[in-house]
């Protein structure tokens, strides 16, 4: 329907789709955050945050952590802490990288040069750094921290977000909310569309002209609309939460006398199985997932060795569906277990 009304039109001209889109969001967006300007990938949105961010401190330095992916654009690309996707030969001196879900060694970085930290930025949980899950203290740590240094915190949302891990928003898990946030990926349910989102008192930093060619094209914020509507209709966090411990559980039962794994970890639908084998995890993880997908099953990797399997099904998984999971699984490790 969309399409036919209006398929493109640039930023600079306002449509009511993205209107309603905008007007949505800031009733599922955290604290007092409600100003949404719209792009087409994370990338976008993650580059975004952190110009906002120099735009209100005024300054130019920023806190990432180590194994964290938020894009390939050069200072998205400078910020991301995994090696893997630092492509960049000529690294960026103001991204300073520290152990994710270290406390102190954040706090040192910060007492040192933080009147020259624009901010802090980190997935609330890592994904592609091996799903990794903070101590629970951690986030209202780092949250008074940049508060005492006057820096903004910056949460990538773009893969934990939109209900993934059991919450609409990862953060709520503890209760923290940032200054802003990067969405995309699931925002518009594999239309590409993302945003970058803060409170009033941000956004009026940004005063100078911005548009973008494809942020906000009607039908995708068309398409992330009927995406919003459908997670609130369906409670998808309540189904992911209830997902993820059933697919959580099944694995946990399969490995636990496994000398290759470690426990499974993650929150709803996000979950990473570790393997832990000290020389061949990572050829023994793409040995898993060349044996379920030929089952039928699609796992994923992540992890700074690679050896994390990841399991981050549809939302709309259903019981059946997991039990066929687990089985294929529990298939795929019996055989290997004994190598």
């Amino acid at each position: 329907e969309q399409l036919r009304r209006l398929q493109h039109t640039t930023s600079i001209y306002l449509t009511e789709p993205v209107l309603r889109l905008a007007e949505a969001l800031a009733e599922v967006l955290p604290g007092d955050i409600r100003r949404s300007f719209f792009c087409a990938s994370g990338t976008e949105a993650v580059e975004g945050a952190l110009l906002l961010a120099a735009l209100q401190t005024g300054r130019e330095e920023v806190v990432a952590m180590q194994n964290g992916l938020h894009g390939r654009t050069r200072w998205a690309m400078n910020v991301t802490g995994a090696p893997m996707w630092r492509t960049d030969p000529f690294p960026l001196p103001g991204a300073h990288h520290v152990p994710f879900g270290d406390f102190g060694a954040i706090e040192q970085l910060m007492n040192t040069r933080g009147q020259r930290i624009a901010a802090v930025i980190a997935e609330p949980i890592q994904g592609n750094g091996g799903i990794n899950v903070p101590p629970s203290d951690y986030w209202a740590r780092v949250r008074e921290l940049c508060d005492r240094h006057g820096t903004l915190l910056i949460f990538d949302e773009i893969q934990t977000g939109m209900n993934r891990t059991g919450r609409f928003w990862a953060s709520e898990h503890w209760n923290v909310v940032p200054d802003v946030m990067a969405i995309s990926k699931s925002l518009g349910n594999g239309i590409p569309i993302s945003a970058f989102c803060t409170t009033d008192k941000i956004a009026a930093s940004y005063t100078k002209p911005g548009a973008s060619t494809y942020g906000g094209n009607p039908v995708a914020a068309t398409a992330a609309l009927a995406t919003l509507r459908f997670h609130q209709k369906h409670q998808l966090g309540h189904r992911a939460h209830a997902a993820g411990e059933r697919i959580a559980s099944g694995l946990g039962s399969a490995v636990r006398n496994s000398r290759h794994f470690a426990p499974v970890r993650g929150m709803g639908l996000m979950i990473g199985l570790p393997i832990t084998d000290e020389n061949a995890a990572a050829r023994r993880c793409d040995d898993y997932l060349e044996a379920l997908k030929d089952r039928g099953v699609l796992a994923g990797k992540t992890g700074a060795g690679r050896n994390v399997l990841t399991f981050m099904p549809a939302l709309t998984i259903d019981n059946n569906q997991i039990d066929t999971v687990i089985d294929v699984f529990q298939e795929v490790h019996d055989e290997f277990d004994q190598k």
